[in-house]
């Protein structure tokens, strides 16, 4: 018996769906809001693999485009390539204020996650690597539908779209995927969960199933380190 996570920030801190996956498939899911990713690594049960929607290894300089694993995954999504944006490099971190990094060319989007970024980059190791992988969702959407998807997750037609991929999914993984969605919703806060944040906790435990069944692709295949020594990579 093992299990995996896929893990997105929210407005709370994290939405972590737990997938339990033993030799005759999959036996259960549970669903956990944590306020930190230090409860995230101290989950119990504990998950072989971690997918996570955040940055991990981050450039020491600013480069077109980012990481070479953000511009693959944007010429892999498509017409969803705005998805992916580009991390700070090291050095804009400790940042509290936009108006200290706008100059310098940072989305709002990625200063929005600062904190979170900051926060993983913390406590992440190169060791911790075995476990924690970076991932995206809309890879992970991408990988079920066989192209990008059409609409964005933020509006209804998204949230359908999402919906009806993953109740479609190989092996039954989310058949009860609408119930499970509504619970969540009725149990967290919207001010603290929004549903795409759910919908993409649940599609990042198919990444992390499909990485610890050896499945899983990464970009780029040889990955360059940072400063950290930590991998520059996005899972799907």
């Amino acid at each position: 018996m093992s299990w995996v996570a896929g893990v997105d920030g929210c407005r709370a801190g994290w939405v972590v769906a737990l997938v339990e996956q033993q030799k005759r498939g999959i036996q259960k899911h549970d669903l956990r809001l944590c306020a930190r990713f230090d409860e995230v690594l101290a989950l119990s049960p504990q998950p072989i693999v971690i997918a996570i929607d955040i940055p991990i290894g981050l450039l020491q300089e600013p480069q077109p485009g980012g990481r070479e694993c953000d511009r693959q995954a944007r010429r892999l999504l498509g017409r969803r390539d705005s998805s992916v944006f580009i991390p700070p490099i090291r050095a804009f971190l400790a940042a509290t204020q936009y108006e200290q990094v706008r100059s310098h060319g940072m989305s709002r989007q990625a200063f929005g996650i600062l904190p979170k970024i900051r926060e993983v980059d913390r406590l992440m190791t190169p060791q911790l690597q075995v476990v924690v992988y970076e991932a995206h969702p809309e890879l992970a959407f991408r990988a079920l539908a066989g192209a990008p998807l059409h609409h964005n997750k933020k509006t209804s037609a998204g949230r359908a779209e999402r919906l009806q991929l993953l109740e479609r999914a190989p092996g039954g993984l989310f058949r009860e995927i609408r119930s499970a969605v509504e619970n969540a919703l009725k149990a967290f806060p919207r001010v603290h969960v929004a549903p795409d944040d759910l919908l993409d906790a649940y599609v990042l435990t198919r990444t992390a199933l499909r990485i610890a069944n050896g499945q899983a692709n990464r970009l780029p295949a040889n990955p360059p380190v940072d400063q950290k020594r930590l991998r520059m990579e996005i899972w799907h």
